[in-house]
């Protein structure tokens, strides 16, 4: 494999708060009261308990009291390390001010004063939010003025820090001159393999952007097209659960791409992954494998099929919606209504889908309000027509 080892497996979530616990670390942070980690750890497990301990309390306002108690609590520990410099309470107190944790209404200016604070004194995480805040600006919850140079700045700086959200910012920054950066695909590309070299559940961007780039490179990029490669790259963050990539990983499968065999099963299995996450076009990719079959692997299904294409298409996938008309004014899984088929033809072609407007020509030319003659539709007839495009019709 190029460019570094497997993506780092996501830590293990805590076990949910009790009073119990909560009771310890208040003992041991009385005893030594110079002991910051567990003092951090208290407030952090108090922010918790507001969620998991307060629903418990039966009396709404003795409820309200508890969460107030809780939080309170938390923000007086939070202050006190933040003034004994203490980044890691910096970017709690900031991440809470700017939900509205410690009152009725997020706090985004102190919140953005917090964050600055801490990456000053080189918090990674605090850095990128710093550089978000300054990218989105007053109008949209930064609590600073937008400034796209200061942005790229902390961005830059919390790459170099190390944060793995940060390194593939400034890859896509600097792949798409982004915030008035020239493009500088060997830089771009250079930050994208270091933040897959991080990847985890939260962060396989990366992973799935330079699969894209290694799967399209032309003779001109800085990098040489490689499928297997890239194939490799989205099979990464697809076991991160990236959906994005387990329908690629679908459509490999379905059509023999990327070096991949031809697989119906390992292909259902992928999109199915990546459907059950609502990925509208794998739900699509579904419904033409129930509208076909598949021998000893799934059954031909109109139902599913129609089911599949249906939930794609309420999401606004225009494929989804022309395979909808489709399936209207052929009575597929559902009575045949010429109507219903031409408002779905025509959510389509709103969206210039060409084969939609290509039907909604044809019916208007030829006067016919009744449905067109079923034709069989088989696996080889989809992938002369898509030529791996994964979409059903």
């Amino acid at each position: 494999m190029q460019g570094g080892g497997a993506p780092r497996a996501t830590p293990q979530a805590e076990p949910p708060v009790t009073t119990e616990e909560l009771e310890r670390l208040r003992n041991t942070v009385k005893v030594n009261p110079q002991d910051q980690a567990t003092a951090l750890r208290l407030a952090k497990r108090l922010i918790q308990a507001a969620d998991v301990l307060v629903p418990n309390v039966a009396d709404p306002k003795s409820r309200q009291r508890a969460r107030d108690r809780y939080v309170l609590d938390a923000q007086k520990i939070l202050k006190k390390l933040s003034n004994a410099g203490n980044s890691d309470a910096m970017f709690t107190l900031a991440d809470g001010l700017g939900k509205g944790l410690f009152g009725s209404e997020p706090d985004n200016k102190e919140a953005f004063t917090m964050y600055q604070s801490a990456a000053k004194l080189g918090h990674a995480a605090a850095a990128y939010r710093t550089a978000v805040c300054c990218e989105i600006g007053n109008e949209e919850g930064g609590g600073t003025r937008k400034d796209p140079l200061k942005a790229i700045q902390w961005y830059k700086r919390a790459a170099m820090l190390g944060d793995t959200p940060a390194m593939y910012k400034v890859g896509m920054i600097l792949l798409k001159g982004l915030l008035g950066q020239q493009k500088n695909p060997r830089e771009s590309i250079g930050w994208l393999k270091r933040a897959a070299e991080s990847a985890d559940s939260e962060n396989p961007h990366a992973l799935h952007e330079l699969g894209l780039l290694y799967e399209s490179a032309g003779p001109n990029d800085v990098i040489l097209r490689d499928e297997p490669y890239a194939f490799t790259l989205f099979k990464q963050a697809a076991d991160l659960g990236y959906k994005f990539s387990q329908y690629r990983l679908g459509c490999a499968y379905e059509y023999g791409l990327l070096g991949c065999p031809i697989d119906p099963r390992l292909s259902i299995m992928w999109y199915s992954k990546a459907a059950e996450q609502g990925e509208h076009q794998s739900e699509l990719a579904l419904s033409g494998w129930y509208l076909t079959g598949s021998d000893n692997v799934l059954g031909q299904n109109d139902t599913e099929a129609y089911l599949w294409a249906r939930k794609a298409a309420m999401a606004g996938l225009a494929k989804a919606e022309y395979a909808m008309g489709y399936f209207t004014e052929m009575g597929i899984g559902v009575p045949a209504n010429m109507e219903d088929a031409k408002r779905w033809y025509w959510r389509a072609a709103a969206q210039d889908f060409p084969k939609a407007r290509e039907r909604l020509e044809e019916l208007k030319r030829s006067g016919k309000n009744g449905p067109r003659q079923r034709e069989r539709i088989t696996r080889s007839k989809i992938g002369q027509q898509n030529e791996g495009e994964c979409s059903v019709m």
